[in-house]
């Protein structure tokens, strides 16, 4: 995602900064890029008559991939503005900043804890630090100082916001390296959570969606240690104006009793939620450093599907993990079906340096791409399952952009319908992997 400022205004007085950001990865980077933005407001260039073009590429560092994408669009931008000032930032920039240090088009690398702040971009023209990434294990931020940092992305056609409630995770699965480019977990008061989100209601927006790195870890850092079930339930009763309340991808074993109490008693609260299962073998899930079993994430879904028989699941599910065999393997296929999952996203098991996964005895590459082939090839078929089950119903809708529909669910529908609405559509057919709808009156 990158934002295109307009044109300088033709007059004599000096124009503004020429400002792109460019946000790579997950939504919780395109959230803090909307923050980015409105910090930006207070850089000026050292030369306000003439202002350089300044592009701020706020990375991804899940995959190593991943960094070899920051790598290449930053060449790319050094390709296509020769002149411009580079800044990295985001995870990759965290946890890698010799890497982008050693890039001779990169002018300076800035760390999470500092991107999102006016004062950071407003020295960016005095400062001669290069590299300002803070340790995290040596940062003492508390829930009191993350609270002004309660990051919205506006997008989606002025029909939903996302919110960052949490950030940072005190986890360590052996695959994953994102901790290390985002701290331990933090949260924002409940108090200033609402008042975000009444703000952004009187404003327009319909739906909510509230995100973090680890959703389910929201309030363990604040006074009496409320859980993410309490923050819900708050929400839906202090702002009863609020639509539609969506929650982000979360940890099915540590969803508390409020939290899925909430689903059966608010019809507000969306019936959907993509998990963090990874796998379906016990022994893989261990070796991952998980939090749950098998069992666990079946007996989840099945109890939120007791209380809402409208709900749909999806997950994220690594193909081809060390020491992964064929039997394993299949317990992970399995359990799209017995979890009833319909939106699956596959990632092939890739290593990173600085993980304890990196140094276990790897799966083959052929034999992990195979895997991904097969895993995804499942997760079409059950998609389009999913799919087929609405073409006729009638389904409570919020149109957005592009012609899409989003049912409570999830699920697009194809819509001829102006954005920014919410009403009902009945879903006519399935074309390949799309539904149709027609607009109720």
């Amino acid at each position: 995602m990158t934002d295109h400022p307009s044109a300088p205004p033709q007059s004599s007085t000096p124009s503004a900064p020429d400002v792109e950001v460019i946000t790579l990865g997950c939504r919780l980077n395109s959230v803090e890029s909307d923050a980015i933005k409105h910090a930006l407001r207070a850089y000026e260039p050292a030369d306000r008559a003439q202002p350089s073009k300044l592009i701020v590429i706020n990375s991804c560092a899940v995959t190593a991939q991943a960094v070899r994408d920051t790598k290449q669009t930053i060449r790319k931008m050094a390709r296509t503005h020769p002149h411009a000032r580079i800044v990295v930032t985001g995870c990759a920039a965290q946890i890698e900043p010799q890497t982008f240090a050693a890039m001779s088009e990169v002018s300076d690398i800035i760390g999470n804890d500092r991107k999102t702040h006016a004062a950071t971009w407003a020295s960016l023209a005095t400062s001669h630090e290069r590299v300002r990434v803070n340790d995290w294990d040596s940062l003492t931020e508390t829930a009191s100082a993350f609270a002004p940092m309660l990051h919205v992305d506006h997008r989606d056609g002025h029909t939903r916001a996302f919110v960052e409630v949490q950030n940072g995770c005190d986890h360590r699965c052996t695959f994953c390296i994102i901790p290390f480019g985002r701290g331990p977990a933090r949260s924002a008061p409940a108090g200033h959570v609402v008042e975000q989100i009444r703000t952004l209601v009187a404003r327009g927006f319909h739906e909510i969606v509230l995100t973090g790195v680890d959703l389910t870890s929201w309030g363990h850092d604040l006074p009496a240690a409320p859980k993410l079930g309490a923050l819900v339930k708050q929400i839906l009763t202090l702002v009863p104006e609020l639509a539609r309340l969506r929650l982000s991808s979360l940890d099915c074993i540590e969803a508390d009793d409020d939290l899925i109490s909430a689903f059966a008693e608010h019809e507000r609260l969306m019936p959907y939620l993509h998990l963090s299962l990874q796998a379906g073998d016990d022994l893989i899930l261990k070796r991952m450093k998980r939090r749950h079993l098998r069992q666990d994430a079946i007996d989840f879904c099945a109890t939120i599907r007791r209380l809402r028989p409208d709900m749909s699941f999806g997950a994220d599910l690594i193909a081809g993990f060390p020491t992964e065999t064929e039997e394993m393997f299949t317990q992970s296929l399995n359990l799209i079906d017995e979890c009833g999952l319909s939106f699956i996203h596959v990632f092939p098991f890739s290593p990173r340096q600085g993980t304890a996964a990196a140094k276990m005895p790897p799966v083959h590459g052929s034999i992990i791409k195979e895997r991904a082939r097969v895993l995804r090839e499942k997760a079409a078929e059950a998609y389009v399952r999913h799919l087929d089950q609405h073409i006729g119903k009638i389904l409570p809708v919020l149109t957005e952009r592009g012609g899409i529909a989003r049912a409570a669910d999830f699920t697009p529908i194809r819509l001829d319908h102006p954005s920014g609405h919410l009403g009902h559509v009945r879903v006519t057919h399935r074309q390949d992997n799309e539904l149709y709808g027609a607009w109720c009156a």
